[in-house]
């Protein structure tokens, strides 16, 4: 990571400092299925492809604002231009796929907590993540607000008794971004307690759909394209889904940091190196990448060090004001000498020259003239029009 990044990045987490302190203190328990229902409502019946690349890069918030920065700084870019204008950053392939959809990584953007909870959710709970998409997508079907549109198609996988929801672009290289509010895209809530949150469009996105779905303009991003789920049922959960990557597709989004060897079987995991600092959620989950923070020891050792630090500045800063006072004193014992002095010397010079008069000291000649003379260049060459209007002229000035 370079220096100029290392900086910005640093500045994004003192702005986000205060959040990070709240996560900090939040339960260490796993999301429950209601928490989890009320994270992913507002992108649960994204089109499979796109949700998956917005729940990796939820995992690397700090790059997420990077990314949203760039998108306003550039808003003419878009879907796979703007991909490709992106290729040499830093930035986890994930992250640099969503500046073809400006409007998702603002949101993202816009409500950082979220997005760091989701993508929480994201590292410690992928089974149970992709259990909450299904039970979304299934009351929306049945609420009639998931079905196919000249936007999308949803068709459904089968094994056995077990069933998963698929939502796929009609056209595989035009991508609808869909807006909803989930208040009634998936009937009736279920948890009072945990009510879904409504994230609106920008302006004049685009017009509702008779079941309430929105769709603005197509996105020409089919390259920008590279995620994906598994839906695998194992007998009694999703335990077998995952999102996953297709590694060449990656590769041409991010040639110059991407890891093809991290995605075994196409299976996509979380990379610690664009985590950039940001708190992992349990113990657990820091020591499984090695995010360490100082013990109770290490603490105190620093704060001893910073003391003895401060005592030792504090012994400084009382000798530089001792002597301060000191010059402070022979400074004005020096000006009274100063000053005393000067006395004799006009009492002195008084008496060596007599009686003065209000003209002493001044050469009725060569000072009176070159008194004039300065005046004279400061304003300018002027004359005195003794003409009519009695104008004053000279210098470009004139009444």
């Amino acid at each position: 990571m370079n220096r100029r990044r290392l900086l910005g990045l640093s500045t994004v987490v003192l702005a986000m400092g205060p959040a990070f302190s709240l996560r900090a203190q939040e339960s260490k328990k796993p999301f429950t299925a209601e928490q989890l229902d009320q994270l992913l409502a507002p992108i649960a019946l994204y089109p499979d492809a796109l949700l998956s690349q917005v729940l990796m890069a939820s995992t690397y918030p700090l790059e997420v604002v990077e990314a949203a920065r760039w998108s306003q700084a550039n808003p003419n870019l878009k879907g796979d231009a703007a991909v490709q204008a992106v290729k040499d950053k830093e930035w986890d392939v994930s992250v640099k796929s969503l500046v073809a959809f400006p409007q998702t990584l603002a949101m993202m953007n816009t409500h950082l907590d979220w997005t760091q909870k989701v993508g929480d959710a994201m590292i410690g709970q992928q089974k149970d993540v992709a259990d909450a998409v299904q039970r979304l997508r299934a009351k929306a079907k049945a609420q009639g607000t998931l079905k196919d549109t000249p936007q999308q198609k949803v068709t459904t996988q089968s094994s056995g008794s077990a069933s998963a929801i698929v939502v796929e672009p009609t056209n595989p290289e035009v991508i609808y971004v869909p807006y909803y509010n989930p208040t009634w895209a998936y009937g009736p809530w279920p948890y009072p307690a945990y009510p879904p949150v409504y994230y609106p469009p920008p302006p004049n996105y685009g017009a509702a759909l008779m079941t309430g779905m929105m769709f603005g303009l197509g996105v020409a991003a089919g390259a920008a394209m590279f995620g994906g789920w598994h839906w695998g049922w194992n007998g009694s959960g999703w335990g077998n889904s995952y999102t996953t990557v297709n590694v060449n597709r990656a590769t041409t989004i991010s040639a110059n940091n991407f890891n093809a060897s991290r995605y075994r079987n196409g299976e996509w995991t979380h990379d610690p190196a664009h985590r950039a600092g940001v708190p992992y959620r349990t113990p657990a989950e820091r020591q499984r990448y090695n995010q360490v923070r100082p013990g109770a020891q290490q603490r105190e050792q620093f704060r001893g060090q910073l003391d003895g630090t401060n005592r030792a500045q504090a012994a400084t800063n009382r000798e530089q004001a001792v002597t301060n006072r000191s010059q402070a004193a022979t400074n004005r014992e020096q000006s009274a000498a100063n000053r005393e002095q000067a006395n004799r010397n006009a009492v002195q010079s008084r008496g060596t020259q007599g009686r003065s008069s209000a003209f002493d000291g001044i050469e009725r000649g060569g000072d009176v003239n070159r008194d004039y003379d300065r005046g004279r260049s400061s304003w300018g060459d002027r004359s005195f029009d003794r003409g009519g209007g009695g104008g004053f002229r000279g210098g470009g000035f004139r009444r």
